[in-house]
């Protein structure tokens, strides 16, 4: 089992939402980077755990903890010429992007910020805090994963 973050703007679609879908569950679709597209095409697995991050909030923080609950498959938003995420190049014999499913386990007591997170010397390798990362689908260890969750239940 892996660890992993999603970044999501909670105005687009936040863990709350997550929820609320049905079955605390979706596709998490709209993915338009090759590097994360590989993670969620090549390495996200049914089982692995993911940490939820509200990006672009006041504060930018963890919100919540979800799993993997379908492997990587391509993104049914790509073939879609009235979604905002169409790639016309993209074809279904030859998709170009992926997305996995995941479910909302459940909503930390407290959100943990990314000034927390900054401040935690035990996270200070996660790709989260690193100058120029900006990917939406980070791989997270097991015991920055372990830190996040104990902070959160704080």
């Amino acid at each position: 089992m892996r660890h992993w973050l999603l970044k999501t703007e909670p105005g687009v679609f936040s863990f709350d939402d997550l929820l609320q879908a049905p079955d605390q569950t979706t596709g998490w679709n709209g993915i338009r980077n090759y590097q994360a597209r590989n993670f969620l095409r090549d390495e996200m697995k049914e089982g692995d755990r993911v940490l939820i991050y509200h990006s672009s909030a006041d504060p930018p923080a963890v919100a919540g903890l979800a799993e993997v609950v379908k492997a990587g498959y391509p993104d049914p938003t790509q073939f879609d010429s009235k979604d905002d995420h169409y790639d016309s190049e993209s074809t279904p014999g030859a998709p170009r992007w992926y997305q996995v499913d995941v479910k909302g386990v459940r909503k930390l007591r407290r959100p943990v910020s990314l000034q927390e997170i900054r401040e935690t010397k035990a996270l200070s390798k996660l790709p989260l805090v690193q100058r120029g990362q900006r990917l939406s689908v980070q791989p997270v260890g097991e015991k920055e994963f372990a830190v996040i969750i104990r902070m959160g239940e704080k």
